[in-house]
């Protein structure tokens, strides 16, 4: 990534951080973060890896800052989509269009929580200090549809592992399986498909 010429030190300073920010989120998601080099993601900036310690003094604050950065970004993602909907299903189709829309358009946030679930040593202290943020807005739109009385009563993440967890997989799994399965999560014709069966399971799930 290369970093624009702001005119102060600042502002320097701030487009840097945000180049490493970006550059590490690509590389903790092609190699996960006990492979990750500081050095390759200094490299791709153009900066020294002492100059990027300066900003994140070890790999697991540089990869906390992209974690938390990552969920920050969906959930306003999903704030902006469904803020205004009042129909509880319509809101909840709404939430789903927005975490696949935003994963599409940003597969490496998708690989690494695909990471994140598999791997659960990276945050073994606290795997849910910014993963939070988004199981609660998911909270609040089940909850709502619930006293509504127009969904069912169901959890939180009976909901995320048979329906929206589907998302990550249709987001990574493209290359994964064989030339005459491949398809592209980024192609308006694959993505309708998906979206199609993505909001049935979702009514199926939650209506009665």
């Amino acid at each position: 990534m290369t970093i624009p010429i702001p005119s102060t030190r600042k502002e320097r300073a701030d487009a840097t951080r945000e180049a490493i920010l970006h550059e590490a989120e690509r590389v903790f998601a092609a190699t996960g973060f006990r492979a990750a080099r500081l050095e390759d993601m200094a490299d791709a900036v153009g900066i020294r890896r002492p100059s990027l310690l300066h900003h994140f003094s070890t790999k697991k604050m540089l990869y906390d800052a992209v974690e938390q950065r990552i969920f920050e970004a969906m959930h306003m993602a999903c704030e902006a989509r469904t803020a205004d909907v009042e129909d509880p299903t319509a809101k909840l189709l709404a939430h789903l269009d927005a975490w696949l829309d935003f994963f599409v358009g940003r597969p490496t946030a998708a690989r690494i929580l695909q990471r994140l679930v598999a791997d659960t040593a990276v945050q073994q202290g606290n795997p849910m200090e910014f993963s939070s943020v988004a199981l609660e807005d998911m909270d609040r739109t089940l909850a709502y549809g619930i006293a509504q009385g127009v969904f069912v009563p169901l959890s939180t993440m009976t909901f995320i592992n048979g329906v929206a967890g589907g998302i990550l997989f249709f987001v990574c799994n493209s290359r994964q399986v064989g030339e005459q399965r491949r398809y592209e999560p980024s192609d308006p014709a694959d993505q309708a498909v998906f979206r199609t069966l993505l909001h049935k399971l979702a009514r199926a799930a939650v209506l009665p």
